[in-house]
C-alpha cells in the first residue's frame, strides 16, 4: 500500500517540529549556534602549486605538509649566491702566512741589534753601526704594522661581502620554507579554494580550516540575566542528536558582549518580551565529534550538572 503525504502535512510536520524546538529551547536559560575558530590558509610564495593534498572535510593536524609551490627559481638562486659566497672567501689572506717573512726578519734585525749592543759597550763597536741596527729595526717593525692593516682592512672587507651573501642564502632559504604549504592548526577543512598546478601569489586563500575540537557556543542572553552570567562560569550545554537523543557538554563562559543588540531571528531567547540581548560565548571541547558547525544548542548557567 503506497502512503501519499500531501504538501499540508508536510508543512503541518515542519510547523511541530519546530514548535518543539522552541518550546525546548525556552525550558532553557539561552539557545544558539556553534561556532569554531576558522582561519583560512593562504599562499606565502608565487608560483606554480606542484602538490596539494587538501580534500574537503579531512581531518589534518598541525604541522601536516600539504603540499609545495614551485622551487626550481630558488633553488638556482641558492646554489648562484653560495658559489659567489665560496669565491669571496677564498679570497681571504691568510695573514700568519704573509706576514712570517716579516717577523722572521725583525727576529734577525733584533738578534742584531742586541750583538752590536753589547759590542758598543765593549767598545768593539760604533755609535753609527748601533744607530744603523736601530733603524733596520724600526724599518721592519713599521712594515709589519703596515702590512697587519692592510690585511685586517682586507680580511674585514671581505668578511662584510661574505656576510652579505650569507644573509641572502638565508633570505634564499626562508622563501625555500614558506614554498612548503604547512598546516597551521588542527581541525577540518571546510573550503578548499585552490588545485595543484594552479598559479598562485602570496597572500592568495588555499583553503579554510576550523578547529572543530575547540568550539563555542554563541547564545543570547535578556538583560535580567546579565548580572547571573560571569566569564570563567561554568554551563551545561544541550545538544539534539538524531542517533542518540538529547547529550550534555560541560562548557565555561569565555566571553560577555558589552553591547547590546536586536534578537537574531533565529534565536529564541528566555524572555520573548525583551527586545534587546546580549551575546555570550561558551567554550565546549568537541569530545565526541558530534557537535558540527552551525547547529543548534541549548545553555544553563545557574545549573551545570543538569
Amino acid at each position: 500500500m503506497r502512503t501519499i503525504i500531501t504538501k499540508s502535512a508536510i508543512i503541518s510536520l515542519l510547523l511541530f517540529i519546530t514548535i518543539s524546538c522552541n518550546r525546548n529551547s525556552l525550558t532553557h536559560d539561552a539557545s544558539g549556534i556553534f561556532e569554531a575558530t576558522e582561519i583560512i590558509v593562504s599562499a606565502e610564495a608565487s608560483g606554480k602549486i606542484e602538490q596539494f593534498d587538501v580534500i574537503e572535510g579531512n581531518v589534518l593536524t598541525a604541522g601536516q605538509r600539504l603540499g609545495y609551490i614551485d622551487t626550481t627559481q630558488l633553488y638556482l638562486q641558492k646554489l648562484l649566491l653560495q658559489t659567489s659566497g665560496k669565491a669571496v672567501s677564498a679570497r681571504r689572506p691568510d695573514i700568519s702566512a704573509q706576514i712570517a717573512s716579516t717577523k722572521e726578519q725583525i727576529t734577525k734585525a733584533e738578534l742584531e741589534h742586541t750583538r752590536i749592543s753589547n759590542l758598543l759597550r765593549d767598545g768593539a763597536a760604533t755609535q753609527k753601526q748601533m744607530d744603523d741596527a736601530e733603524s733596520q729595526l724600526r724599518v721592519l717593525q713599521k712594515t709589519l704594522a703596515a702590512q697587519l692593516n692592510s690585511l685586517t682592512t682586507s680580511t674585514n672587507s671581505i668578511d662584510t661581502e661574505s656576510s652579505a651573501y650569507e644573509i641572502q642564502v638565508a633570505q634564499i632559504e626562508d622563501k625555500l620554507r614558506k614554498s612548503h604549504i604547512v598546516n597551521p592548526i588542527d581541525g577540518t577543512v571546510l573550503t578548499k579554494y585552490a588545485e595543484a598546478k594552479e598559479m598562485t601569489i602570496p597572500g592568495q586563500p588555499l583553503y579554510k580550516i576550523a578547529d572543530t575540537r575547540h568550539l563555542f557556543l554563541r547564545a543570547y542572553i535578556v538583560s535580567p540575566q546579565l548580572e547571573k552570567v560571569k566569564i570563567g562560569q561554568s554551563a551545561a550545554i544541550f545538544v539534539n542528536s538524531v542517533d542518540e537523543g538529547q547529550k550534555t557538554y560541560q562548557g565555561t563562559v569565555s566571553w560577555i558582549s558589552d553591547k547590546a543588540e536586536f534578537t537574531p531571528k533565529t534565536i529564541q531567547t528566555h524572555d520573548e518580551r525583551q527586545n534587546l540581548v546580549y551575546a555570550v560565548k561558551i567554550a565546549v571541547e568537541n569530545v565526541d565529534g558530534l557537535i558540527k558547525i552551525g547547529m543548534y544548542g541549548d545553555v544553563d548557567f545557574n545549573n551545570s550538572g543538569k
